[in-house]
């Protein structure tokens, strides 16, 4: 049986993980909208992901005895003028995402809740993924700056990108 606290703080994270997933959509649909489809696929799939990250926590929680509760998710952006934009705004979130899980990991080490922290490896090492690939991207886009051409190969570079289950989910 999992605590009262590491149940809450779990809830937390899911509805911060559902939160996460509806900002990379609102990043896909700009992006859409202004013609950039290789961009817009790269924030659709990290809106999966973010989906998928939130289903592996409702499931462990579920296996564990918790409730699982869902929140409104709070409104968000939906504005952003350039790639290099959003793709900042990408990785000052994922740091701010890193921080929630490591909080998340020290509060199950409190808990002595080693099963949880077991489960929190795969975050914290996708955390590291998904910090580095966001630092790659705005690597480009700096060298690319207002480069026309660069852009639209950036475009359809990201177009490539497809998506792939996290951590063993089905579609």
């Amino acid at each position: 049986m999992i605590s009262k606290t590491i149940e809450k703080a779990l809830n937390e994270q899911i509805n911060a993980e559902f939160w996460s997933a509806y900002l990379y959509l609102s990043m896909s649909c700009r992006f859409a909208s202004m013609g950039y489809k290789g961009i817009s696929n790269w924030f659709k799939i990290q809106h999966r992901e973010e989906m998928d990250h939130a289903y592996m926590m409702i499931d462990y929680l579920i296996r564990r005895g918790g409730k699982v509760s869902l929140d409104p998710i709070a409104e968000v952006p939906a504005g952003w003028e350039t790639p290099q934009e959003a793709y900042a705004e990408t990785l000052q979130h994922e740091q701010k995402v890193t921080s929630m899980i490591n909080a998340l990991y020290a509060a199950a080490e409190a808990e002595h809740d080693y099963a949880t922290r077991q489960m929190l490896n795969w975050y914290v090492a996708e955390q590291v993924e998904e910090e580095d690939s966001v630092q790659d991207i705005l690597d480009s886009l700096m060298r690319i700056g207002s480069d026309a051409t660069g852009l639209y190969q950036f475009d359809l570079e990201q177009a490539k990108r497809t998506y792939t289950p996290a951590g063993g989910q089905n579609d």
